[in-house]
């Protein structure tokens, strides 16, 4: 559901000594409000008084993603459902009946104890690691003899000999609070994911109208498609192929009274005939071209970019070879791709870069033209999203203004 967290040890020590103190203040604000707003709720300020103190304990939860974010590396997308438009009743009534908000108000709950217990640990364990570990220093500043008590044991320091062994117990002890500090911020985050981010049925809900979506513009890409071969076929080579036969049976008709005009004809018969060819190897190259079945996407990639009017680095490393939907599509998306940057970027360099993950074969598609672009409705990057969503594949378009240009896209293969 969301990515796992790796947290920094400086970061994570710095939020536990801080999350006591945010734990406090908003457990210190809302439960309160909650109270005082649920006890009131038989006069007319209870009620905006609720509708204020959910929107305040949405806001904090919100605060606190992006904190999280910043101090444990994990990203929490928002868990709430969509507001309707109406009144304040409406909509308080809304947040009041979707889960997501009492969690909310658990997490603040749950915070005040466990920011205890955290402030406690960076509070106790860091300092003696410093302490132990800088001690030498500490007593060539103050000669004398110092001593040092851990637990019952007593330790008398005269000497800088004597010294050198609390730093390297402190060393040690830094060594062994490392993956404690660590531990504890990814159960922090793993309980954060839990109740501020989307439950499991809100996760699947949203995934399933992800690909929902996905398979209409996949619908939509495919039925444009067969547009544009009927519509090809019809004013193309069907055109081409009825001359053929008006000028064939012209001839027939010529062939006794007049062999030099029938020859003429068939001639001009010929040539349309061969002309229809063309146009139909065109379109079936459209379709599924012939060098992508026969030699593979690198061979398929470099003739693309032979073709090109700008100078094209291609790189393909896709072994073992992806399925012929996997790379017919990146086949397309880099026809595409190329043909935009041609036409629109400005760019006098592009780069083809294909490779294959666990789970995916990756196309990026860069150019060092003027950037600014975006995915339209209509437009062929839109063409690039649709195509690959008909494979649940995702587009991501990184263009600033002024460049670079980077496409990338993701299509689902397995190993």
């Amino acid at each position: 559901m969301t990515a796992r967290a790796n947290p920094d040890i400086a970061r994570t020590s710095g939020y536990f000594l801080l999350n006591l103190f945010t734990g406090l203040f908003w457990f210190g604000l809302l439960v309160p409000l909650l109270a005082v707003s649920v006890s009131t709720m038989v006069v007319w300020v209870g009620f905006p008084l609720l509708a204020l103190t959910l929107v305040l304990a949405r806001g904090a939860a919100s605060l606190e993603r992006s904190w999280l974010r910043v101090a444990l590396g994990v990203d929490i997308p928002p868990p709430y459902r969509r507001l309707p438009e109406g009144s304040l009743y409406t909509r308080t009534k809304a947040m009041l009946t979707d889960p997501a908000t009492w969690r909310d108000f658990a997490y603040w709950m749950v915070m005040l104890p466990l920011g205890i217990v955290e402030f406690a640990v960076v509070v106790a364990l860091w300092p003696a690691v410093l302490a132990l570990t800088f001690f030498p220093l500490v007593w060539h500043w103050l000669p004398g003899t110092l001593e040092v008590s851990i637990g019952d044991a007593t330790w008398l320091v005269d000497s800088l000999g004597k010294a050198l062994p609390l730093s390297v117990l402190g060393l040690l002890l830094g060594v062994l609070v490392l993956p404690v500090v660590k531990a504890l911020g990814r159960a922090h985050a793993a309980l954060a994911q839990g109740l501020l981010g989307p439950s499991r049925t809100r996760f699947l809900e949203a995934e399933t109208d992800r690909l929902s979506a996905s398979r209409a513009r996949g619908v939509e890409a495919a039925e444009a498609e067969r547009r544009r071969i009927e519509r090809d076929l019809h004013d193309g080579a069907q055109q081409r192929l009825v001359a053929v036969a008006m000028g064939l049976g012209r001839a027939r008709g010529k062939m006794e009274s007049d062999p030099q005009a029938a020859a003429e004809l068939i001639a001009e018969a010929h040539a349309d005939a061969k002309l229809a060819i063309s146009e139909l190897r065109d379109l079936a190259r459209g379709i599924y071209p012939s060098v992508l079945g026969d030699r593979g996407l690198d061979a398929a990639l470099s003739s693309l970019a032979a073709k090109c009017p700008i100078p094209v680095d291609v790189s393909v490393d896709v072994e073992p070879r992806p399925p012929t939907a996997v790379e017919s599509a990146a086949y397309f998306t880099v026809a595409e791709a190329l043909t935009n940057i041609a036409k629109h970027a400005g760019a006098t360099r592009a780069a083809v870069k294909v490779t294959r993950t666990e789970n995916s074969v990756v196309v990026e598609v860069t150019d060092n033209g003027h950037g600014g672009a975006q995915i339209r409705p209509g437009g062929g990057l839109a063409g690039l999203a649709d195509r690959a969503a008909t494979i649940d594949g995702v587009v991501v378009v990184v263009s600033p203004v002024g460049g670079p240009t980077v496409i990338r896209t993701e299509l689902p293969c397995a190993w």
